[in-house]
């Protein structure tokens, strides 16, 4: 989905081409989406996919889609056939899809092309994502108030930045509540696999971790919490219905204000190629999913008021003094880091047991 490719975004950033906007306003938007693996009833490409469902509603909007789309050849095919069938806008969900919509891109000019978590734009594609580590460090606290063993486990897919961004973001909130906390990581070098994420979960419980949580789109994690009588944190959507045994909340999406603005914009004349959005738990595009009944309320009550904190820009997640694996202090007390650094990330904060390989 989100490849390695990434490392290079702060370079190609600096090159982006100009914006370009759309002039003829519309009074239907036909809009089109490509996912990576199927919509089902949880996980990433369900919550790109609650997105479609709202904007679908409005009067003005006709939306359609295809799943479980590979990355390469056959996505540029999906592509290719939503522009060539008259669609206004096309969102492509997964990294891996961003040079075929690149290269589709330039075929059909008059198409706006939305492509998630990438970096390349041109004058009639722009590219899209949220601040996700912000959910992140909240879960993060959830689970150090919680834990026990102060084992925690991370199944995650590929060691991007990504991924590794979120997996710091995690830490960090954790142990600024609890400073004896760890978080093992496992990579399963895979996206959508319920069977190996669930025994990648499984394999981090057998190391004594009592809440496990994941970068993955299955809720297999999930399930291996619950089946072990563990606490689970979820990603992309709300999974409590299927670990309602074990499951505290979860890090989720909410692409609906995003992709609404896109579609007024396309409608009103007003959309522009060649940006790129990062919008943060402020704008509501990431946050947590509700509570479950096992989270005690002094622990919902310190979530709360960090996420108010956060909103209110007096809580920046990767402000020092932040140390890595090594204990080096890489990021001194009172800095920040910046976005093109945030967007480049390839190194462990304190605190994690595992690699970035």
């Amino acid at each position: 989905m989100r490849k390695l490719m990434i490392m290079v975004i702060v370079a190609a950033m600096s090159v982006m081409m100009a914006t370009v906007a759309f002039a003829d306003a519309k009074k239907k938007v036909k809009v089109g989406f490509v996912y990576i693996s199927p919509v089902a009833d949880a996980g990433y490409s369900y919550a790109q996919d609650q997105g479609r469902i709202a904007i679908d509603k409005l009067p003005y909007v006709e939306t359609s889609f295809v799943e479980s789309v590979p990355e390469g050849t056959d996505a540029e095919r999906v592509v290719l056939n939503f522009a060539r069938k008259g669609y206004d806008v096309i969102f492509g969900t997964s990294f891996g899809y961003m040079d075929p919509m690149v290269k589709v891109s330039k075929k059909f000019p008059k198409v706006a092309f939305m492509h998630c978590s990438g970096f390349k734009t041109t004058p009639n594609m722009s590219n899209y994502f949220g601040r996700m580590y912000q959910a992140r460090y909240l879960t993060g606290v959830v689970a150090g108030m919680m834990t026990k063993s102060n084992i925690i486990g991370y199944v995650a897919a590929f060691p991007i930045p990504e991924v590794i961004r979120g997996i710091n973001a995690f830490t960090l909130g954790a142990r600024s509540v609890n400073p004896k906390a760890t978080v093992r990581v496992v990579w399963t070098k895979s996206w959508y696999d319920p069977a190996l994420e669930k025994d990648a979960a499984i394999s981090i419980l057998d190391m004594g971790a009592d809440i496990i949580t994941q970068h993955q789109d299955s809720p297999g994690p999930q399930e291996a919490a619950q089946e072990r009588g563990k606490y689970s944190i979820g990603y992309n959507s709300d999974m409590a219905k299927l670990a309602p045994k074990s499951h505290l909340t979860a890090a989720i999406w909410n692409w609906t204000p995003l992709f609404t603005q896109v579609v007024e914009q396309v409608r009103d004349g007003k959309w522009k190629g060649g940006e790129s959005l990062w919008w943060g738990i402020d704008k509501g595009v990431v946050g947590i999913s509700p509570f479950s009944s096992l989270v005690p309320k002094n622990v919902q009550d310190k979530v709360n008021a960090v996420k108010a904190e956060i909103i209110a820009k007096k809580l920046k997640v990767f402000t020092g003094p932040i140390k890595d694996q090594s204990g080096k202090v890489v990021v001194p007390a009172g800095q920040s880091i910046d976005d093109s650094k945030l967007l480049g990330m390839t190194w462990f904060v304190e605190g994690i047991v595992g690699n970035t390989e």
